[in-house]
């Protein structure tokens, strides 16, 4: 199993056992909650791994530095 389907799995496995948790209950945004959820620690580990060097975060994330910049500053991470 690759990694990005081993990660997939792991988001299925959390968001089948969000809904069961439920119990019932209408979900509400979703979307916005499964992205910030998933976002921040991303960031956060590749800012590790890069040493704070954000110009190579945002290489390794595939994004602009600037969109990079945006996001750290929209988390409070700078």
């Amino acid at each position: 199993m690759s990694r990005s389907n081993e990660i997939a799995e792991s988001i299925n496995r959390t968001l089948d056992q969000y809904f069961r948790d439920l119990d019932g209950e209408k979900p509400a945004a979703i979307y916005d909650m499964v992205m910030r959820t998933v976002e921040r620690p991303m960031l956060e580990f590749v800012l590790r791994q890069t040493n704070g060097n954000q110009t190579a975060a945002a290489e390794i994330l595939g994004i602009n530095r600037n969109t990079l910049r945006r996001k750290l500053t929209e988390y409070e991470l700078l």
